[in-house]
């Protein structure tokens, strides 16, 4: 029987943006994951996302029989993790993909910028509040979508499987509609939690991994301090952005096979 890995995508991107990943995984693991985190109306987003944690402990606690691996990419790998730390018993442990922690002065600031609406300006908030939702058919879609520096780095297949899946057709005339609600996403930025590194103080329940990208904004932001602590040092770097699973699916798929086999070894 192969190890499970419960997968969590990151904030815009339904889970099968990742699919050339999985197919990489599939050998050696059973990849199943939540299609779009934070669309159940059981689940809303708020503040610290309790609630989306909960539909991840929900849907581990209702689909396996044994304790599973944990793998997710920014909103995916911070999801992860406090699930993780509410149900270690269900978790054999947890890769994060480029969602460094945030604690110290950092949280503070975060948590403060949030109540004055500055945090809107600093992250991707503000733009998913008036972003594109509808195009008149595939081709524009990567048209649109490719012409965009930061997608334009994108591996073609992982872009293909975001046009096909995160921008569905939704009528007979060909035409598309984003599957990600804007407002949800705009939700899930506003709200990113501050007190997860003080839930870390004492370390994580569980194994914990880190893959990094060289050029994450993210990363330059939060640091990595936090992380390093929870992580004990199982960290690996991959050259590319915070986008860097869908620039590099490949590469992004070996180095967690890698991260999974070293969280396995005794300490």
């Amino acid at each position: 029987m192969k190890n499970i890995i419960h997968f969590s995508h990151a904030n815009g991107f339904p889970a099968s943006t990742y699919r050339t990943i999985f197919a990489e995984l599939a050998d050696d693991y059973e990849v199943r994951h939540i299609e779009r985190i934070a669309h159940d109306s059981r689940y809303p987003v708020t503040q610290d996302w309790p609630h989306l944690v909960e539909q991840l402990v929900d849907e581990i606690g209702r689909t396996y029989e044994q304790p599973v691996w944990l793998v997710g990419h920014s909103l995916g790998g911070y999801v992860s993790l406090m699930a993780a730390l509410k149900k270690p018993q269900w978790v054999r442990g947890v890769v994060m993909l480029d969602s460094p922690v945030i604690d110290g002065w950092r949280s503070s600031i975060l948590r403060v910028s949030q109540w004055t609406g500055l945090d809107e300006r600093l992250s991707p908030a503000a733009a998913t509040r008036t972003r594109r939702t509808h195009w008149a058919s595939r081709d524009e879609a990567w048209r649109h979508f490719h012409s965009k520096p930061a997608f334009a780095r994108w591996d073609e297949r992982m872009l293909s499987d975001y046009i096909e899946f995160g921008i569905p057709q939704v009528s007979h005339d060909g035409s598309r509609s984003l599957a990600f609600d804007r407002r949800i996403e705009y939700q899930i930025y506003r709200t990113l939690p501050h007190t997860l590194g003080s839930r870390l103080a004492r370390g994580a329940p569980v194994p914990v991994g880190f893959i990094a990208g060289t050029r994450s904004r993210e990363i330059r932001q939060v640091g990595l301090r936090a992380t390093r602590r929870a992580t004990g040092g199982h960290v690996e770097w991959i050259e590319g952005s915070h986008l860097f699973p869908m620039e590099k699916p490949i590469e992004t798929a070996r180095a967690v096979q890698r991260m999974l086999r070293e969280l396995e070894r005794p300490a």
